[in-house]
C-alpha cells in the first residue's frame, strides 16, 4: 500500500491541489480514462481545471471519463442528475468529446441490466487511470454505504432514509425524490492504477480517520482503500484534525 496524505489550508488550497493532481495525468497521458465524482467537495477542484484548460494549459479532447453514480429514475436533463451536475461543472466548459462521458443510465428501469452494461463500459474504455473520490461522513465512497458486504461491480441502492430526506429539498415533492441510484461497486473502485480521495471539513475528520487507521470493514466503505497500492488523499485542516489530534500526521 502507497497511501500519500497532502494537506490543505482551506477548501480553495485542497481544490487547487487536487486539480493539480488530475491535470497531470492529462498531461502524462492525454488519452487517459479519469473516474469522476459528483457532490460539494470536488466542485472547486473542476472548477480549477476549467480555469487551466481556458489558460491553454490543458487539452482535454482525447480523454474519456465515467463517473461513480447515478440517480434512478433521472434523465440527464434532471437538473439534480448527476449527467446535469457534471455538463455544468465541467463538460460544457472544456473540449471533452461528450459521447466519451459515461454516467450510469438512470433511466434503465432493469437494475441488472444497468448495471451489467456500465460494468461493461469500464471495462471497454481499458479500466480507468485516476479515480476521483469524496468521502461521506459515515466513511460511503460513490453510494456504497456501511454494510455488512463489500459490493464487487456496479449495482443499485436503495437510498438511505436520511439521504433521501437530505435530498428533498431540491425537489418540489417527496414523490420526486429519488428513492434508489445506480453505483459503482467496491471492485470498479479499487481497479483503479490511482485514486484521489478529496475531503474537507470537520464533518469528515472521523470518517477519514477510521478510513486510514481503522480496520478495513464495509462497515466504513473507504476503509478498503488501505489495501489499493496508489492513494492520495488531498484534504483541509479541518479534515485532518481528528488525524493530527492523534499524532498520525
Amino acid at each position: 500500500m502507497t497511501m500519500t496524505i497532502y494537506e490543505a489550508r482551506d477548501y480553495q488550497d485542497m481544490s487547487k491541489k487536487a486539480a493539480n493532481i488530475i491535470a497531470a495525468q492529462i498531461i502524462m497521458k492525454p488519452d487517459a480514462v479519469l473516474g469522476l465524482a459528483t457532490g460539494s467537495t470536488p466542485v472547486g477542484a473542476y472548477e480549477n481545471l476549467v480555469e487551466g484548460y481556458k489558460k491553454g494549459d490543458l487539452d482535454f479532447s482525447k480523454v474519456t471519463s465515467v463517473n461513480l453514480d447515478e440517480y434512478k429514475g433521472l434523465s440527464g436533463d434532471n437538473d439534480q442528475s448527476y449527467r446535469y451536475f457534471m455538463n455544468t461543472n465541467l463538460f460544457d466548459h472544456v473540449n471533452i468529446n461528450k459521447e466519451r462521458t459515461f454516467v450510469p443510465n438512470g433511466l434503465e428501469e432493469d437494475s441488472q441490466k444497468a448495471c451489467s452494461a456500465y460494468n461493461e463500459i469500464i471495462e471497454s474504455v481499458g479500466g480507468i487511470d485516476l479515480q476521483l473520490l469524496g468521502i461521506g461522513g459515515n466513511g460511503h465512497i460513490g453510494f456504497n454505504e456501511p454494510d455488512e458486504v463489500f459490493h464487487a461491480g456496479t449495482h443499485c441502492v436503495d437510498l438511505t432514509e436520511s439521504t433521501i430526506q437530505a435530498n428533498a429539498r431540491f425537489f418540489a415533492s417527496m414523490d420526486e425524490v429519488p428513492k434508489q441510484a445506480y453505483t459503482m461497486g467496491i471492485q470498479n473502485i479499487m481497479g483503479a492504477k490511482k485514486i484521489l480521495l478529496v475531503a474537507s471539513g470537520e464533518g469528515k475528520a472521523k470518517a477519514l480517520y477510521d478510513s486510514i487507521y481503522g480496520p478495513i470493514t464495509p462497515k466504513v466503505p473507504a476503509s478498503v482503500l488501505q489495501l489499493h497500492n496508489d492513494v492520495v488523499i488531498v484534504a483541509d485542516e479541518a479534515a485532518l484534525s481528528l488525524i493530527k489530534e492523534k499524532g498520525e500526521c
